[in-house]
């Protein structure tokens, strides 16, 4: 295995939240061995930049407490979300 390479491999793992490379290779192998494991190759999905604006907007309304809104306990939740009452701002 190329220096380049895992590099790279140990930055990926770093990233998926492994302690390290070696770390990653055995869970990946254990989960192999158990036969627990799927491969899929995908492309990560790009969002377009019209949609990067419209997240960013949202995460930045949330952290403001806008068009944020709470329930007091699981029925109240359910009427909000079946639209039987008003939601209740955070204040």
């Amino acid at each position: 295995m190329s220096k380049d390479l895992r590099n790279q491999a140990s930055a990926a793992a770093s990233q998926m939240g492994f302690s390290s490379l070696q770390e990653a290779v055995r869970v990946f192998m254990t989960k192999i061995a158990r036969g627990a494991m799927e491969v899929s190759f995908q492309e990560p999905v790009k969002l377009s930049p019209r949609a990067v604006r419209r997240y960013e907007k949202m995460i930045q309304e949330m952290e403001q407490g806008k068009n944020t809104y709470v329930a007091r306990d699981v029925d109240d939740l359910m009427r909000q979300l079946n639209g039987d009452t008003l939601p209740r701002k955070i204040s």
